[in-house]
């Protein structure tokens, strides 16, 4: 999945091509395993399910709005805006995902490798192109997310293995806009922005984040997930926040 992706309850900007739950900074201590869901009180537990329940009321493309309004260049949009974008980007990618060979019979175009000590860094995964392309899957942090699906009872949205699959597929995702240029054009099509206009020509122009937002619905589309992936990222962001607080 992206980097990019919408806290509870403002979004956070994070760079494209790795998987974040939040945003970047300083590593901070966070609980390390599933178990840590246990040590919650169970005021601290239904205050969790609430507030994520109230997220889950949003619908995908709200999520779309809030990483958008949240990424350089656009904090002065007009919203109504960054509604347009965001659906156009997120049909594109389901439209991208449905005529692309289906992720599991095209192999990865980097290394894939699974470490821990994403919980410090609240990543989920991370891409590095040097000295070879390489997707390094945080199995702690997937893990946490996982268990936090069974602690909110949305396995029908993101079935068992749902973070690891999106992430990687949201990686694949990246590669056909990235090494394509004319998906990447497509797309800039797709959202009509225009960067300059003189007389009758019009120079289109590229909208920040909008590839992370297409990566997110082709990831959730992929991977037949019920919500967007940037619904679960936002409740795991509040889940570690929960844990650390309590």
């Amino acid at each position: 999945m992206s980097p990019r992706t919408p806290p509870a309850p403002a979004p956070t900007g994070t760079r494209s091509r790795a998987a974040r739950a939040g945003a970047a900074g300083p590593p901070r201590r966070h609980p390390r395993t599933t178990a840590a869901f246990t040590t919650l009180t169970a005021a601290r537990r239904e205050a969790l399910r609430a507030d994520c329940a109230r997220l889950a009321e949003l619908d995908d493309t709200e999520f779309g709005v809030r990483l958008l309004a949240g990424t350089p260049t656009h904090e002065t949009r007009d919203p109504a805006l960054l509604r347009n974008w965001a659906a156009a980007a997120t049909e594109f990618g389901r439209e991208l995902a449905a005529s692309a060979p289906p992720a599991a019979d095209v192999p990865h175009p980097a290394r894939v490798v699974e470490t821990t000590g994403g919980l410090d860094r609240l990543l989920l995964a991370r891409y590095t192109s040097r000295p070879e392309p390489t997707v390094e899957l945080f199995t702690d942090t997937i893990a946490l997310g996982e268990h936090l699906v069974d602690v909110l009872g949305w396995r029908d949205r993101y079935p068992t293995g749902s973070l690891r699959a999106a992430a990687l597929a949201h990686e694949h995702a990246h590669g056909l806009l990235h090494h394509a240029p004319r998906t990447r054009r497509a797309l800039r099509d797709r959202l009509g922005h225009t960067a300059l206009r003189l007389g009758r020509l019009r120079v289109p122009g590229h909208v920040a984040g909008a590839d992370e937002l297409a990566a997110h619905a082709y990831a959730g589309a992929v991977c037949g997930l019920g919500r967007s992936p940037l619904l679960l990222t936002a409740a795991l962001m509040g889940a570690v926040q929960a844990l650390g607080e309590d």
